[in-house]
């Protein structure tokens, strides 16, 4: 399963942090995503005509999504499913969707029994309620919910992400002026984190978008056989940022089983001295390597946090298509929507902790708050009656029978209601 995410979720990944830019943030393109697989799960598993033919354009909003998640629906709902439905030992998760009290919703209807078991259905919660399910999933690290809710949401869907480890081997303290000569870091701050002798990973690797680039690898204590590793990439200061990410993601899929990445590049290889991203020296030393060349790596890495809140509107990023795809799947009259996501993350000497909730609405647009009066008519007397024709497609074009009236009558002989009907 992992083979099948870890591509389409780096290209996810590349697309959220592209739109977010190179500012110091943090975010979970896996929050995202599994939003957007929800949608596909319910869309899967709704009726295929009626319901998606009320939506107006759920179909392209199918092809969008399966484009967004960049796998086939039920691919995606599968690997969705999987993932939530046997949650990580060290990753608490959680996942909802809610529909406003009132709103119909044509039963019988897969879309419920497709979505993940662990999944929670119900009515729309208030304000209240969605800060509390934040707080409750999340470890008490998120506060509040990514969205405000109003009268306009017909639907929301949610999902948690959160974890708090420590590592298996905390890191030393050393001085910040570890972090290079030419570090701005290094005159701003006392204090930086130095990768202990043993229980830590590291590497200078070759790689296809950011060139040579430095790789730290710190893991959390295991539990029950399940870990977690916190991978730190950095290349030359010139190299974009979506390089780099980008290059971390690659490297990320290898870093679970704790292999030398591919490309690592041998310090025999490279020349002694100073470079923007290493320093590298040579000393006589008593070892057991076979051809009596040992390799060690320490890494320098300051303590950091980041609060972020990120707007997914943006259209690839897939939430206008799963919109459209849900709205489908539920029958619901949706005419647009809201998604945002709320992260945090802080890294330090003992451990990792980070959160992220992510929060789609599908709103309607309702009038504000008035009087009403309501007029009861009464057809009393002869009066008359057309039949007309409707003939759109999934697009909203009209077809030919579109306005055409097909029957009329003027009704003078009223009859009563048949007992049969009453």
């Amino acid at each position: 399963m992992t083979t099948d995410l870890h591509a389409p979720l780096s290209a996810y990944a590349g697309r959220l942090h592209a739109t977010i830019g190179d500012r110091h943030h943090v975010a979970s393109p896996l929050g995202a995503w599994l939003l957007l697989a929800l949608s596909a799960a319910a869309t899967a598993g709704s009726e295929p005509a009626g319901d998606s033919e009320r939506a107006g354009n759920s179909g392209s909003g199918a092809e969008g999504l399966a484009a967004a998640l960049g796998t086939d629906l039920a691919s995606a709902a599968t690997v969705a499913r999987a993932l939530l439905d046997a949650p990580h030992p060290l990753v608490a998760s959680a996942t909802a969707l809610w529909l406003r009290a009132g709103r119909r919703t044509d039963e019988p209807a897969g879309w419920r029994a497709a979505l993940p078991a662990a999944t929670e259905v119900g009515t729309l919660p208030d304000q209240a309620g969605l800060d509390a399910w934040a707080r409750e999933h999340t470890l008490g690290l998120i506060e509040t919910f990514p969205l405000k809710v109003h009268p306009d949401v017909v639907f929301a869907l949610a999902s948690a992400l959160a974890t708090r480890i420590s590592w298996a081997q905390p890191f030393e303290v050393t001085d910040a002026r570890a972090l290079g000569p030419a570090s701005a870091w290094a005159r701003d701050l006392r204090r930086a984190l130095r990768s202990p002798d043993h229980g830590h990973q590291g590497a200078i690797v070759t790689t296809d978008r950011a060139g040579d680039v430095i790789v730290h690898a710190a893991r959390a204590q295991a539990t029950d056989g399940a870990g977690l590793v916190v991978l730190s990439v950095a290349a030359a200061p010139h190299v974009p940022a979506t390089d780099v990410l980008a290059a971390a993601y690659d490297l990320s899929a290898g870093a679970a089983g704790g292999a030398q990445p591919p490309g690592r590049r041998s310090l025999f290889d490279l020349p002694l001295g100073d470079t923007a991203l290493w320093t590298l020296r040579e000393e006589r030393v008593r070892t057991r390597a076979r051809d009596g060349r040992e390799e060690r790596h320490r890494a320098v890495l300051p303590c950091w946090s980041a609060r972020s809140e990120h707007d997914l509107t943006a259209e690839h990023l897939g939430f206008p298509a799963a919109t459209a795809a849900l709205a489908g799947a539920l029958a619901q009259p949706v005419q647009g929507f809201e998604a945002r996501q709320v992260a945090m993350a802080r890294y330090g000497r003992y451990g990792f902790e980070a959160a992220a909730v992510t929060g789609m609405f599908g709103t309607v647009s309702l009038p504000p708050e008035g009087v009403a009066r309501t007029a009861e008519l009464r057809f009393g007397h002869p009066y008359a009656v057309v039949a007309v024709a409707t003939d759109t497609t999934a697009d909203g074009a009209t077809g030919p029978w579109h306005g055409v009236p097909v029957f009329s009558a003027w009704i003078s002989e009223p009859e009563d209601l048949p007992d049969a009907d009453v």
